[in-house]
């Protein structure tokens, strides 16, 4: 598929956003270091492809201390939007929780809740089930969509699984995933998403039923 270029106006918007709403005052300098590591050129085109995706078999532990296997987890019958994050994050987590939860907000309520959005987290000796609840909150998705965490192994193994692995948290990017359906492949986007540019992707894989707006 052909890239999408997002206008750096919109990143810069966003990434400002998320650091007002996120960092105290000493804060400021880590911010710099972090959104300096990982928001660059490369982060602010789309790309979009088709990607083969076994879900491994570990155990992962949603927000609200519910244990269970990933699969479960991922399989429950609807199509699923699925990111990576962790609560300590002040550059790019931020940004894409915002997104979810504006994208969530653009289904409407009739449509919502037939998406399973997951986000997972790439520290899991941080973020516990109760530390992502509390991050969830930030972004008024408690209950929206479900937040997972795990051992540090079993965290490595699910990142390997959909080749976001990059051996350190301060190395990953923004990256979102879409399945339409369970069996079907899922679409990769790197880059940074607008809440109507992560519509339009979805929207290509799970169109609207007959006779809805």
């Amino acid at each position: 598929m052909s890239p999408i270029t997002l206008p750096r106006l919109v990143i810069t918007a966003l990434l400002t956003a998320a650091s007002v709403g996120s960092l105290a005052a000493d804060s400021v300098h880590d911010h710099s270091h972090h959104a300096a590591t990982h928001v660059n050129a490369d982060a602010m085109a789309l790309s979009s492809r088709s990607q083969a995706i076994t879900l491994p078999d570990v155990d992962v532990v949603r927000d609200d201390g519910q244990r269970m296997r990933f699969p479960q987890a991922i399989d429950d019958g609807r199509p699923v939007v699925l990111d990576f994050i962790y609560t300590s994050c002040t550059a790019i987590c931020p940004v894409t929780s915002q997104v979810f939860m504006e994208f969530r907000e653009l289904l409407g309520p009739t449509q919502r809740d037939s998406v399973n959005m997951v986000s997972v987290s790439i520290d899991p000796e941080q973020d516990t089930p109760r530390q992502l609840s509390k991050y969830a909150k930030r972004f008024g998705s408690a209950g929206t969509w479900a937040h997972y965490t795990g051992s540090t192994k079993d965290s490595e193994t699910i990142q390997r699984a959909f080749n976001v692995w990059r051996g350190d948290k301060m190395n990953h990017q923004p990256v979102t995933f879409i399945r339409a359906a369970v069996g079907q492949p899922w679409i990769r986007i790197d880059g940074f998403l607008s809440p109507t540019d992560l519509l339009t992707q979805y929207r290509q894989q799970v169109p609207l039923p007959a006779g809805k707006k």
